[in-house]
């Protein structure tokens, strides 16, 4: 009896075994999902980094949620230094595109390992951000059945290394995988205007240049005609702006934007057909240790005047 009892348990246990093992692989098994007008499988993806650190699998608050399939929620809009505007779940959590998946019909290629770095983010559950397209939230019926947020068609996933809501450590992996913009194109920084404006916390509205660096006047340059009074060792201090074309400038009044040519040859830019400087002395962005230098070096507003100028 003890024999027949042993050799039973023993069968009871293989066979839990067996089935645990065969649910595990069905899950992360099949081929490429498709959208709703089933163009297909797909080969697997691959270049898709590793979610596994040395030693083990990756854990932390972020990977767990998206392990978990958790719904997206209200998307958000979250603004990244480098990036620009960056689409995020509810949680703060960035989501992201893969260029071998396909928009239009939406098609996710990203299968098999590549699910457990890139879960992909439930459509049910996920709203638009405050102020965006609605119409642009899709969905893609994935080859197990379940269905995958789109935008604009372009299917949407979390990343399983980001631990913390405005991580973005999947940007740029693979050569393939890029945060979203809103919109569902790749989230990209717009490159900085030759000229714009910036609110300072004293000044108010300046000028600054593509830098960052904020730009002055001096007082003792005319207008009309224009000319510069500051040459040889000042211009050590007080570097001319070189010129900046129209269509390279926001916030700035385009009035009286011009270029002029220096006594030496070069050409210096205008605001209001003032010359403008930057200043040595500013170290980084948002600097602004020219104001009020000698009396004569102010920072210049969007249409030209000296900020803080005695009148």
């Amino acid at each position: 009896m003890k024999t027949s009892w042993r050799s039973a348990s023993l069968v009871a246990a293989a066979a839990a075994v067996l089935a645990l093992t065969t649910a595990c692989g069905q899950e992360q098994a099949g081929s490429a999902s498709t959208g709703s007008q089933n163009v297909g499988a797909a080969a697997a993806a691959d270049g898709y980094g590793s979610a596994s650190g040395e030693g083990g699998a990756a854990t932390g608050a972020g990977q767990q949620a998206a392990a978990a399939g958790e719904a997206a929620g209200q998307l958000a809009v979250a603004t990244d230094k480098k990036l620009g505007e960056v689409l995020t779940d509810s949680a703060g959590f960035t989501l992201y595109r893969f260029d071998k998946d396909v928009a239009e019909p939406p098609r996710s290629n990203c299968e098999g390992d590549c699910l457990k770095t890139w879960p992909p983010v439930p459509a049910d559950g996920a709203t638009a951000p405050a102020g965006a397209d609605a119409s642009l939230i899709g969905e893609v019926t994935r080859s197990d059945g379940t269905k995958q947020l789109t935008i604009d068609g372009w299917p949407m996933y979390r990343y399983a290394k980001d631990t913390a809501a405005g991580d973005t450590k999947g940007q740029g992996v693979g050569g393939t995988w890029f945060a979203s913009a809103p919109d569902g194109k790749k989230a990209e920084a717009a490159e900085p205007a030759g000229l714009s404006t910036r609110k300072d916390p004293e000044l108010g509205e300046i000028v600054v240049d593509k830098k960052g660096m904020t730009v002055y006047r001096f007082m003792k340059d005319s207008a009309w005609p224009v000319k510069s009074a500051c040459t040889g060792a000042c211009l050590e201090k007080w570097p001319a702006v070189a010129p900046v074309d129209k269509n390279d400038t926001r916030g700035v009044v385009k009035k009286g934007l011009m270029t002029f040519d220096r006594p030496d040859g070069t050409q210096q830019m205008t605001v209001d057909c003032w010359p403008i400087y930057t200043f040595a002395g500013d170290r980084e962005p948002g600097d602004t240790n020219g104001q009020g230098v000698g009396g004569t070096w102010y920072a210049v507003a969007p249409d030209g005047k000296p900020v803080g100028a005695p009148k």
